[in-house]
């Protein structure tokens, strides 16, 4: 899914007549809690995880291929002042304890 999102990216901005343009994920990442069965550690940590490996792989997307893919884990710490939900569960450790949420590798 994320090398689709990616490269959908890329094909709109060639059709504008941008091309060879460098991207960079400025952030991605998948909520440990908030909504369910749906944002488990689980689940955040197989979503990070393979980001982190895609990055780390330097394989690139097939719209890119051997272009590799840089970018950002969002975020490192779980935020209690956000609004309730999703939103307060991003982070790869919990602030108080400084533990992590899940094993990432």
């Amino acid at each position: 899914m994320f090398d689709a999102m990616f490269d959908a990216f890329v094909w709109a901005m060639e059709k504008e007549g941008v091309k060879d343009l460098p991207v960079v994920v400025s952030e991605t990442g998948w909520p440990s809690d908030g909504n369910g069965e749906f944002t488990t550690p689980d689940i955040a940590a197989a979503y990070n995880g393979n980001f982190v490996k895609h990055v780390v792989d330097g394989k690139g997307t097939p719209k890119r291929p051997n272009s590799g893919v840089d970018g950002f884990l969002f975020a490192t710490f779980n935020e209690n002042q956000k609004p309730p939900g999703t939103e307060q569960h991003f982070g790869l450790y919990d602030p108080v304890d400084m533990k992590p949420i899940y094993k990432l590798f």
